[in-house]
């Protein structure tokens, strides 16, 4: 796809992804992941680096049940407005500490509050091998609506290579069953953003 912002994965397939970007909101993380348990869903956390320097045994948690980890930057900047040298900074400090932490290297960067510039998604894919990643529906969990509104409004913007935005939050740890759900009765697979953007075919559930 070359060096451009991604807000959907693949238009022929039905498969959504409820991807959760973490820098805060730990209250809500594990009943989350309780509620992916238990519609055998993987999906992708991304994850802020100095959150994962506080709390490497909650990344592990992540990782450990089998959830797909992304970069969201170290201390949640406005990529847009930073130099080429912070920049990569951002970048390359949270690859290391997700290395260390968890041994791996995230090959998708999520910008904090979805903002870049050209050259921020160029970097990220010359120097680190990483595709960036935006969204197609937005939850706007972190303005705490009501649980019913917001999963009305998703639920809505479902379709085939969905990528919707999410934090760990109570409105969307309240709200996630139901997006489960809605989605599953739709026929769309809930899983990974590298599996939504991938061109394999897919098994409905």
């Amino acid at each position: 796809m070359g060096a451009q912002p991604i807000y959907r994965g693949n238009p022929q397939k039905p498969a959504v992804s409820f991807m959760v970007n973490v820098a805060w909101g730990n209250e809500y993380l594990t009943a989350m992941l309780d509620t992916f348990a238990k519609y055998k869903v993987k999906t992708t956390f991304f994850l802020d680096g100095s959150w994962v320097s506080k709390y490497p045994d909650l990344a592990k948690k992540i990782y450990d049940n089998g959830h797909e980890i992304g970069n969201h930057a170290y201390s949640h900047p406005d990529m847009s407005r930073i130099g080429q040298d912070r920049i990569r900074q951002e970048i390359g400090k949270t690859q290391a500490v997700i290395e260390k932490t968890l041994g791996i290297k995230p090959m998708l960067f999520a910008p904090p509050s979805g903002a870049y510039t050209q050259q921020v998604v160029e970097i990220a894919h010359r120097e680190f091998g990483m595709k960036t990643i935006l969204w197609t529906a937005d939850t706007v969990d972190w303005r705490k609506p009501a649980v019913s509104e917001m999963v009305q409004r998703v639920n809505k913007q479902l379709g085939h290579g969905v990528l919707v935005l999410m934090h760990p939050t109570e409105a969307s740890q309240k709200g996630l069953e139901q997006l489960l759900k809605a989605a599953i009765a739709k026929g769309f697979v809930p899983t990974t953003v590298s599996e939504v953007l991938s061109s394999k075919r897919i098994d409905p559930r």
